[in-house]
């Protein structure tokens, strides 16, 4: 299946928006897992295992494999994924933007060597540098927008002419002309929601990636106000340390699935 027919399924099978992101810190792993040569695996794999059937994609960081040289790890990690909880697709969150023949490598990295279902990429270069990911017609293309981070108001508030903001004609540009594949999504971060329900104006039905809950401080009811399609779909909501940590004994599996159930369920109280 396509990525978007894969997030369909998910959040139809799961009833659940909740996008859980693995970003392994080994500094926070429990001690028994302290100094395995497979620990970023293993950590991340009880991870998935727990929570797959409350989620409706899992989101790996690609800083946080290749920092400890673990890029075997997220290969593998994949793999399993797929394997063991088919139809839960999995974005690789590596934020690329490059010109055209890096962004080709960039993209046989990304869809071939690990063989993600979507990977997350960098507008701000143009048309042309988003082209060599859109040539994978199934694989999902995930546009930053309008990002969770302060600094991101610095270039993506500037009005570009006729009132409108730049992550505004971001938004439409992608939804409008780019999305050949129909298999584009946004990025627009939970502590900006009156951005949100912007971004879901312009793009109707277009599914957003949201980062900035748990830790960051995103309102999960604001978020659902304003991002939720008619149909109380259209979001991935991203969660990522509030739930990878919130055990650090060996139990920390089954803390995590605990809190993911939490968060699954507070997201669909308000849709």
């Amino acid at each position: 299946m396509s990525f978007i027919a894969s997030l369909n399924a998910a959040w139809d099978k799961n009833n659940s928006l909740l996008c859980v992101g693995l970003d392994p810190d080994p500094a926070k792993f429990p001690a028994h897992l302290k100094g395995r040569p497979d620990a970023i695996f293993e950590f991340c794999k009880s991870i998935a295992d727990a929570t797959a059937d409350l989620v409706c994609c899992f989101k790996p960081q690609i800083a946080y494999f290749a920092a400890q040289r673990a890029e075997d790890q997220l290969e593998a990690l994949i793999a399993d994924i797929h394997a063991k909880h088919p139809g839960i697709p999995v974005i690789l969150d590596a934020k690329r933007g490059d010109i055209g023949s890096t962004a080709e490598q960039y993209a046989v990295e990304i869809f071939e060597r690990y063989k993600a279902d979507a990977i997350t990429v960098n507008p701000y270069m143009g048309r042309d540098s988003v082209d060599p990911y859109l040539a994978y017609p199934d694989k999902g293309v995930i546009l930053l927008c309008r990002t969770s981070n302060p600094g991101g108001s610095d270039l993506q508030f500037l009005e570009v002419g006729g009132g409108v903001k730049l992550y505004e004609h971001v938004a439409r540009i992608i939804a409008t002309e780019w999305n050949t594949t129909g298999q584009c999504a946004l990025v627009v971060g939970a502590t900006f929601p009156g951005e949100i329900a912007r971004v879901r104006e312009i793009v109707g039905d277009m599914p957003l990636l949201v980062p900035g809950i748990g830790a960051q401080g995103g309102d999960v009811e604001a978020t659902l106000r304003a991002g939720r399609t008619q149909g109380g779909t259209g979001l991935m909501i991203n969660s990522s340390r509030a739930i990878l940590y919130a055990g650090k004994g060996e139990d920390f599996a089954d803390a995590a699935r605990k809190a993911a159930l939490e968060t699954r369920d507070t997201i669909n109280r308000y849709r």
